[in-house]
């Protein structure tokens, strides 16, 4: 049960109190909270540029080699834009 303040109010709800005295409620935490972060609106991410390359290649040496879409653009781009050489290249066939 919540005891009352003189004024006859519930007291707040305290989420820690300290040596020193001091302690902190709930409201006011959460008060704090909303107008620091709860009210800007997010960033929204921005697209990636167009590639010249297919999309279906970037997203097979992507996923089957576990590299990231930058690399995978760098491997194709080394490769001429051509998927087989850039896999062999990756798997380590391609003679250099």
């Amino acid at each position: 049960m919540t005891s009352l303040r003189s004024n006859g109010r519930p007291e707040p709800e305290v989420i820690a109190s300290f040596l020193d005295g001091h302690s902190y409620s709930k409201g006011k935490i959460e008060e704090v909270f909303r107008t620091l972060r709860l009210d800007k609106p997010y960033p929204k991410p921005g697209k990636a540029a167009p590639s010249q390359f297919k999309l279906e290649d970037i997203e097979l040496i992507t996923q089957e080699f576990e590299v990231t879409r930058p690399q995978a653009e760098k491997i194709l781009g080394e490769a001429g834009g051509d998927v087989v050489e850039a896999l062999k290249q990756l798997m380590g066939l391609r003679q250099q």
